[in-house]
């Protein structure tokens, strides 16, 4: 029985690795190891859910972390500068301190917005204070639906 924790997709998308993302604190896993997802094209708002069980440790509109009871941070990041954008375009369901399920809805938000920003809309998903490469992906390169398995903590 395979007791290790998986981290599931947040959003819908195509798995890519973090030396794709074009911003160099992810690119150069500054701030740990993971993958991040290009989402799928989308119409309307994007629901990003929590990708592990555990309580939310900070809370933007742009990015939050989950730490699971492992004591795991897990950082999902929408967007990249998205944080100039101010919380524009972005609306949270949950709030810092919620306990949440692997799978429960914790921010959406507008990737028109994103765009009409000029920002990239990828989404990192990362290990917190994880070493570089300590996380592999059987998933690069293939679309994901959300919670989808991405990758198992070490």
């Amino acid at each position: 029985m395979n007791d290790a924790q998986l981290i599931l997709s947040p959003v819908a998308g195509q798995v890519i690795s973090l030396g794709e993302v074009p911003d160099p604190v992810f690119s150069a896993q500054m701030v740990g190891s993971g993958v991040a997802l290009r989402p799928a094209a989308s119409d309307g708002r994007v629901e990003v859910r929590s990708p592990v069980a555990g309580k939310i440790l900070k809370l933007h509109p742009h990015a939050f972390v989950v730490f699971t009871d492992d004591k795991a941070g897990v950082l999902v990041h929408i967007g990249i500068d998205t944080v100039k954008m101010k919380g524009e375009g972005f609306d949270l369901v949950a709030a810092e301190g919620d306990r949440v399920q692997a799978g429960d809805l914790v921010v959406t938000y507008d990737p028109a917005a994103i765009a009409a920003a000029g920002y990239s809309d990828v989404v990192p998903v990362v290990l917190m204070d994880s070493k570089p490469d300590s996380i592999t992906s059987a998933h690069i390169g293939t679309d994901v639906a959300t919670g989808d398995p991405l990758f198992e903590l070490p």
